[in-house]
């Protein structure tokens, strides 16, 4: 299966509301999948500067005319203190670190306070090698900020487990 599309609506003027029917216990292949990537400092895995690093990149895409059609951006959590952030491009973007991402991953959509994060990998964990599959990589898809989650009464995070 490709990767379904988020829905677009953005009623807070920020994020769009999440739909997470299409995410839920599916697999998504990536081919040469076009992201800019940037890294977002941390302290115990909690962001310092992820709005930052969003609005850098937003000014980027923007610039550069490379804004996809629908939002994917993925984070892996690779250290206590920092975390690559992929944002998916429509093209190559001039000012940043252009990535292509290849792979099958299974994901699964998890609802909840970021402190359930450690819950979630397990589960996700268990639900791959329910499977019969091994992650070799888990990124992170955090659908809204923190104040459009608070608005949509949502906290949708999707585990995206590379097998």
């Amino acid at each position: 299966m490709s990767e379904p599309a988020p829905s677009q609506q953005a009623e807070t003027g920020c994020c769009p509301r999440f739909d997470p029917g299409p995410w839920q216990e599916t697999e998504v292949t990536f081919e040469d999948k076009l992201f800019i990537k940037d890294r977002v400092r941390s302290f115990l895995h909690i962001p310092l500067n992820f709005g930052k690093v969003m609005k850098r990149n937003t000014e980027r895409i923007e610039a550069a005319g490379a804004k996809p059609e629908s939002t994917l951006i993925l984070v892996d959590e690779n250290s206590l203190w920092g975390a690559d952030v992929l944002i998916a491009v429509s093209k190559e973007v001039a000012a940043a670190e252009n990535v292509r991402l290849s792979g099958r991953f299974m994901t699964k959509v998890f609802e909840g306070p970021f402190k359930e994060i450690r819950t979630w990998m397990a589960q996700m964990t268990s639900y791959v090698a329910g499977k019969g599959k091994v992650i070799e990589n888990l990124l992170f898809y955090y659908t809204t900020c923190p104040r459009c989650a608070k608005v949509y009464g949502k906290n949708y995070v999707v585990l995206f487990a590379q097998i």
